[in-house]
This record gives C-alpha cells, structure tokens and sequence, in this order.
C-alpha cells in the first residue's frame, strides 16, 4: 500500500464555507456538459422516416441525464477513494448529489419535448427550439464562467462565443445527418 503520509487533504484546510458549499466552477461545468448533453440528445430525436414520440423522448432525454450525472458523480467517488482512503462517507454521497446541475440543464429541453406530447406543437418545433435555446444558454453560462474567473466583459463574451460554437456545431450536424 503506497505511503500516504505526505498527502495533505485540500478539504481540511479549505475555508469552512468552501467545503460547506459546492463550487460555483464546478456548477458552471456540470450545466454546461448537461446542455451539451441535451443538445446532442435533442438532435438525434426523430430521424427522418420515423413517426415522432415526443413523450418517451423526454423521458430518455432525462434517464440519460440522470445516468450521466450518476457516473460522473461516482467517478469522483473512485477518484477520492483512490487518493484519500477507503471509506464511504457522507461527502462522498454529496458528490454524486451535487451534480444535479447537469440535471437540471436539461429541463427547459424536456419541457419542450413534454409540450410536444401535450400536442401543443409537433416535436420537431421543440427540437429546434431546444438546439437554439440550449445555444444561446451556452453563451450564457460561458459568459458566466469567464465572468466567475475574472474576465472583463469583452473577453467573457468572446468566451461565450466559443462555447456557443458546441451548440452551433451541433446544429450544424443536425441539419447535415438529418
């Protein structure tokens, strides 16, 4: 078993309300990876030839979400048991909670695709404002994010812009595959 005595836990000697909450970096990166995530989702719905079925689509859409969030949460779990020790512990538990933001970036998605299974517009209404939505909320939180950091405006905004190219990228694939 390698010697661990050397390894200082970041934990312990953060500031009490760093370790009482969760990052707000962190936060930005997991709603950032669940619009990416709904994008890509959206995007594959409805190839052509199929009937639509918007009602189990938002349901796989927020499966997926929840799956993801899960993995990616338990890998922090293996990673800190890795590096640390072996025992479950309560914040082990939050980890895997606290990616509820990557969650929570696909609901304005799922929403869409429930009101195109309320029959209040056809489900490739709701793809396509899902993918312009989920663009221009990658602007967004990538403005946020450069912001968080300390970039001035202008820098932020050219962040923004780039991170807005996933989701014009994804459009871009959408319309060429479909």
């Amino acid at each position: 078993m390698p010697d661990r005595a050397g390894h200082v836990r970041t934990e312990s000697t953060a500031p009490g309300w760093i370790s009482r909450h969760r990052p707000l970096e962190q936060s930005l990166f997991n709603g950032i990876y669940g619009l990416v995530l709904a994008s890509a989702l959206v995007a594959a719905l409805d190839p052509a030839g199929e009937e639509a079925d918007p009602g189990p689509d938002a349901l796989w859409v927020v499966l997926t979400a929840l799956a993801s969030a899960a993995a990616h949460g338990y890998a922090h779990v293996i990673a800190q048991r890795a590096s640390v020790d072996g025992a479950v512990t309560t914040s082990r538990l939050r980890l895997v909670l606290h990616e509820w933001p990557l969650v929570a970036a696909v609901l304005p998605t799922v929403a869409l695709l429930l009101g195109a299974a309320a029959g209040w517009w056809a489900e490739s209404v709701a793809v396509d404002v899902a993918l312009l939505f989920n663009t221009v909320a990658l602007f967004g939180w990538g403005v946020v994010a450069a912001r968080t950091a300390g970039y001035r405006w202008p820098s932020a905004c050219r962040a923004g812009a780039m991170d807005m190219l996933i989701g014009l990228a994804i459009i871009l694939a959408n319309a060429l595959i479909k």
